[in-house]
């Protein structure tokens, strides 16, 4: 089975998903960031798959970086890339047959640039659903786990109970 890689285009995705969107017509570009890889982080640890947020560097000044924070790895462009040459050029060097590149953006130009490379895409809109789907199957996970630890029974059958019960009662009683 082939290995999956996930690059996520993060200004893309931060535009595309509602309450991120939100933050940055706030102007708290930042705030949206960081929420962005708080959500991915949790997405990620669940789906067990390698991903990569690529963020354009026009919106961060300094030089490009890489950065690894919640066990995800997140990349700042150079100055003069842009997002979409970097996920273009980094889905062909990772495509291969043994792994499967998807991309994370609903840019139509970049689609199909990645599709030539033999990479998958899903829209920012897809993620979100995949991320939503997945919050609520760890919510039912849980419930199912905590039901099952309300119902656990005791090792001790109801006449053993009873003869505990008599023995605390007698220690009680003296």
């Amino acid at each position: 089975m082939k290995k999956q890689l996930l690059l996520i285009d993060g200004y893309n995705v931060i535009g595309n998903w509602p309450e991120l969107n939100k933050l940055k017509l706030d102007n708290r570009l930042a705030d949206a960031r960081d929420e962005l890889i708080n959500i991915i982080s949790e997405y990620k640890k669940y789906r067990d798959l390698d991903m990569k947020i690529i963020f354009d560097a026009m919106y961060v000044p300094g030089l490009s970086k890489k950065d690894k924070k919640h066990n995800l790895d997140i990349v700042w462009t150079n100055k003069d890339e842009t997002a979409d040459s970097y996920i273009e050029a980094y889905a062909r060097q990772k495509q291969s047959r043994f792994v499967q590149v998807v991309v994370v953006t609903s840019d139509q130009a970049e689609q199909w640039t990645v599709f030539s490379a033999g990479a998958l895409r899903i829209s920012a809109r897809e993620l979100l659903r995949d991320v939503e789907r997945s919050k609520r199957e760890i919510k039912t996970q849980v419930r199912s786990y905590t039901n099952q630890l309300t119902g656990r029974r005791t090792p001790w059958s109801n006449d053993q109970l009873l003869r505990l019960e008599k023995l605390r009662d007698n220690l009680t009683n003296d």
